[in-house]
């Protein structure tokens, strides 16, 4: 008998709407398409914008910067506000699913419940939430005007630290 596997959740706008209609959020907050990280481009996605997800694939690069960040993290610290929420993701597939959570679960306040399915809070923070490592990571501070460039500049980082890779995608969570 095959164990139980998660569906991973496809990084596809309507794909992940009709996640967040399951869940209960009133479609006054939908994702959409990142078309690219230039200003020009970045202006085609809705206002305000209160999270981004970036599809990334893990490679030998990422996981000696995940590892070494971590290490730098525990031996260093950081702040996190107490209020941002992360759940560490403990099942193969599920990325997807957990950075919805997250994006959900961080922005509460924004969103208009159908039906109540998650307590949590607000944050004016970048907080990257990679559920496989062990603690969200502080980018620093931001705004309501500024956090799509801001999360962008995150995002690139994640790009910049393995050129030779394509496989990147980025959806926001906007205001319809």
């Amino acid at each position: 008998m095959e164990p139980h596997r998660w569906l991973p959740l496809e990084a596809n706008p309507d794909v992940t709407n009709q996640f967040l209609k399951q869940l209960g959020i009133h479609p006054d907050w939908q994702f959409v398409d990142v078309y690219g990280m230039e200003p020009e481009l970045l202006s085609m996605v809705p206002r305000p914008v209160c999270a981004v997800l970036l599809l990334f694939p893990i490679t030998e690069k990422y996981e000696t910067f995940r590892t070494e960040e971590e290490e730098r993290i525990k031996a260093k610290g950081q702040d996190v506000k107490s209020s941002v929420y992360f759940m560490k993701q403990t099942i193969n597939n599920a990325c997807g699913t957990i950075g919805l959570i997250h994006a959900i679960a961080n922005n509460r306040d924004k969103m208009n419940f159908v039906v109540i399915v998650l307590a949590v809070f607000t944050t004016m923070l970048i907080a990257a939430s990679d559920g496989r490592k062990p603690f969200p990571i502080n980018h620093g501070e931001t705004s309501d005007d500024s956090f799509l460039e801001d999360a962008i500049e995150v995002c690139k980082k994640f790009m910049e630290r393995d050129p030779e890779e394509l496989r990147f995608n980025a959806i926001a969570l906007s205001a319809a």
